[in-house]
């Protein structure tokens, strides 16, 4: 049997132990999401600012786009998640544009950027470029991190090889339903390629699939009505409107499954809760939906144990794009936050 032939076998078995219901019950529920409320008429991934390219130390182009603010004391940094992109900020960005200089980039692999190798697709790897990222357009005055998902381990990872910066250069961290380890990789899987296999399992079928990710690919276009209906289910809590669906759906898609598979293993690796309490030297803000199917409420929670004097806000009944779902609630956390990492500047 051919590669293709195995990889669109096991394809469809993954869809299918993934998702209960018919293909009635996908056509009627994603009726269902096409017809909810618009929500905000803002057209995503349209809020744009000159790019820059930053070269990562390997060679792979990072692409970084900076929103000025001329009189904030601040820069705060926004790093985005697995298989998204910078646009991903949408509502983050719309709020604080003008009030505070904001730098957005994308993940090697992830949206503009260029390609990783596969030996440096890692989570310290991200964290290495997170440092060159404010190197180079951050080289002075203090600095907040945000990070989503993926982008909180990467601040982890910096945080691990460089924590004299905090307290110093970087006077705030934002995490969003983020862990620091202990996740069951299959739950990252699940919005991005459909499947409801244990987490040894994932792994295997994910190094299988890997090896005709363009086929993949294909599979996960041919499906779309299907990965509609799972991403709503596993990237929201609450009913959203469609428009912000379709929105994660489109950037889920965008990322080849090959750059899902090298990443892949890093996230059952993953165990840096001992490096988390060299945050506790500056304000830290920690905000999840206690309806978070990929990052639970309990591993946030458990960064809030492990970092001295860190907040958490726990979103009810939100998923894991709280910073759509609920843009409002996540952006009232981060106006405390830089309000605290303001007063610890001034206090120098």
């Amino acid at each position: 049997m051919s590669v293709r032939r195995r990889v669109l076998r096991a394809a469809a078995s993954a869809a299918g132990v993934a998702v209960a219901g018919t293909a009635v019950g996908f056509a009627r529920r994603r009726h269902i999401i096409a017809h909810r409320g618009s929500g905000d008429a803002t057209p995503f991934g349209g809020l744009r600012s000159t790019p820059t390219t930053v070269v990562a130390d390997d060679g792979v182009p990072l692409h970084v786009e900076v929103d000025e603010a001329p009189r904030s004391p601040l820069t705060v940094v926004f790093v985005h998640g697995f298989a998204l992109n910078l646009d991903c900020w949408h509502f983050q960005r719309a709020g604080y544009r003008g009030l505070v200089r904001a730098v957005f980039y994308d993940q090697r692999s992830h949206g503009r950027s260029g390609r990783s190798t596969d030996e440096h697709a890692t989570i310290e790897q991200l964290g290495v470029d997170l440092l060159q990222v404010l190197d180079e357009v951050v080289p002075d005055g203090p600095v907040v991190l945000v990070g989503h998902s993926m982008g909180g381990m990467s601040i982890f990872a910096l945080a691990e090889a460089h924590p004299e910066l905090f307290g110093d250069r970087i006077v705030g961290v934002g995490l969003i339903s983020t862990t620091a380890g202990g996740l069951s990789p299959h739950r990252l899987l699940a919005p991005a390629f459909p499947s409801g296999l244990g987490s040894a399992l994932a792994m295997r079928a994910v190094a299988t699939l890997a090896r005709g990710h363009r086929a993949v690919d294909g599979v996960r276009r041919i499906g779309k009505a299907v990965a509609t209906v799972v991403t709503d289910s596993f990237a929201f809590g609450d009913e959203v409107p469609a428009s912000y669906v379709e929105f994660v759906d489109q950037m889920l898609s965008a990322t080849p499954f090959e750059v899902i598979a090298e990443f892949f293993p890093n996230f059952s690796a993953l165990d840096k809760f001992e490096t988390v309490e060299a945050l506790g030297e500056v304000p830290v803000s920690i905000i999840c939906g206690t309806a978070d199917k990929i990052t639970p409420v309990g591993h946030s929670r458990k960064l809030q144990s492990r970092i001295p004097g860190s907040t958490l806000v726990e979103c009810e009944g939100a998923g894991h794009m709280v910073v759509l779902e609920r843009h409002e609630q996540v952006n009232a956390a981060l106006d405390q936050l830089f309000a605290a990492a303001g007063e610890r500047v001034g206090r120098r």
